[in-house]
């Protein structure tokens, strides 16, 4: 039997070092623990990539699935805002801020991300509290 996936769920570069401090940080700040975390290079990735055709495969793009619908790039970002604890929350005002506008300085970047974070040989060992929300 094929277990239910969690409804609001971040993909992530698991080697990138820039995504492995995001993650970290948005698990301090989801404080309602509404947030899931999987590598792009995982099972997790496969299964949503199955359900929903237009999560890319390549890992620079940041995906956040929430409740069925998929949001790439800037717009992962905005979106999972509105989880967050005022003041991060403010951010998912900037949606009106058109895609592509907002995906420029994001595609900047994602260009420049391992050059300046670094890269893992592996996605970081969570600890227990984490651990629930971070999927394979």
């Amino acid at each position: 039997m094929v277990s239910e996936l969690p409804p609001r769920i971040v993909l992530y570069d698991g080697v990138c070092g820039l995504c492995h401090w995001t993650v970290a940080w948005l698990l301090t700040h989801d404080r309602n623990r509404e947030l899931h975390f999987a590598p792009l290079q995982g099972e997790t990735a496969e299964r949503l990539r199955a359900q929903h055709p237009t999560i890319p495969t390549d890992l620079d793009t940041v995906v956040f699935v929430d409740d069925g619908r998929v949001h790439l790039r800037s717009r992962a970002f905005l979106h999972i805002a509105k989880y967050l604890p005022y003041p991060w929350r403010v951010g998912a005002l900037f949606r009106a801020v058109p895609a592509p506008v907002a995906d420029l300085f994001y595609r900047f970047i994602a260009g420049i991300r391992y050059r300046v974070w670094g890269q893992y040989d592996a996605c970081r060992v969570p600890d227990t509290e984490e651990r629930a929300q971070l999927l394979p």
